[in-house]
């Protein structure tokens, strides 16, 4: 199993008010450039947070979310210092609860 790190907020919030699609591209063409393996991705409406054991941190976020998860927790810890109004989190996948760690219910 793998540790998973999240940043959480509205869509809102983080695709329309934040200028976070440049934070993505910025750290994106880094990767490319350093010849780093991806370890971040961002999910809408993420479907970890129908797993039971997440009830109370979908509770706290305004609907739609949108999730950036890594296996990377430095690059989360950043994202947070970065964007303030965020959820943070950890969650372990593949599990009964959360068989797909990136899995979105968007449609």
């Amino acid at each position: 199993m793998q540790t998973y790190h999240y940043v959480l907020a509205s869509q809102k919030f983080l695709l329309e008010e934040e200028p976070f699609e440049e934070v993505l591209k910025e750290r994106t063409r880094h990767y490319h450039e350093t010849e780093k393996e991806m370890d971040f991705w961002q999910v809408k409406q993420p479907a970890f947070l129908e797993a039971p054991e997440m009830a109370e941190v979908k509770a706290k976020c305004p609907q739609p979310s949108v999730a950036v998860i890594s296996t990377n927790p430095q690059f989360i810890t950043w994202l947070k210092l970065r964007l303030e109004f965020v959820l943070t989190g950890q969650f372990q996948a593949p599990s009964e609860s959360i068989p797909d760690p990136l899995a979105s219910q968007e449609s």
